[in-house]
């Protein structure tokens, strides 16, 4: 079974023992940011205190255990994982239809999160995913959106691709205004987004 190396489809204890202080539901388009942001937000706030959880992580992990692939440049911000990001969304889409927090519960163990406070999701993409979220963690959960000018995402590598930029990973939640907070990501310093973002947290 193709999902039998990523996590069985139980509940996981979310609604029980733990929940973390908060939740920052982050989403953008592709080359907005987003690894960026979240991975300055992680070094600022501590790895004792936060944990950051992607939740295409369980799907680019069955990836590269598949075909053997590089599961770190999958998960980073580079070229390597534009590669295979059509094929994995595809796989990805299937499982969701069935199951739409297979990957949030899938995530969580994943990365081992509830022993920290902080939580933050890198790469929420559908109104299913803060669905989830707000459902199981009420009250808790900050929704962000890193938004990026077409030009400067261009410098960043990004070329519009037909199946992938007009795709639900990527289009989903255009049509939403949910947003905590709306932070947008062309020349701002790092430590200007930074300071926005932790006026939700404090």
């Amino acid at each position: 079974m193709a999902t039998d190396n990523i996590t069985d489809n139980r509940e996981i204890s979310h609604k029980g023992t733990f929940k973390p202080q908060i939740i920052l539901l982050f989403s953008g388009k592709r080359k907005s940011g987003k690894d960026y942001i979240t991975n300055a937000l992680h070094e600022r706030i501590g790895h004792d205190k936060s944990e950051i959880i992607r939740l295409s992580g369980p799907i680019k992990f069955h990836w590269a255990k598949s075909l053997g692939l590089d599961i770190d440049q999958l998960l980073g911000d580079g070229k390597y994982k534009e590669n295979y990001r059509l094929e994995m969304a595809k796989w990805g889409e299937n499982i969701r239809n069935k199951d739409y927090g297979y990957f949030c519960r899938a995530a969580l163990e994943m990365y081992n999160a509830y022993s920290k406070p902080i939580w933050i999701v890198s790469d929420t993409r559908r109104k299913t995913d803060i669905q989830w979220f707000m459902e199981n963690f009420k009250n808790i959960c900050k929704i962000i959106r890193i938004e990026s000018d077409d030009s400067i995402r261009n410098k960043r590598g990004w070329l519009f691709t037909p199946g992938i930029d007009d795709s639900e990973t990527e289009c989903n939640l255009d049509d939403v205004d949910i947003w905590d907070l709306k932070v947008i990501n062309n020349n701002e310093s790092i430590e200007y987004i930074l300071e926005q973002i932790f006026k939700l947290i404090n």
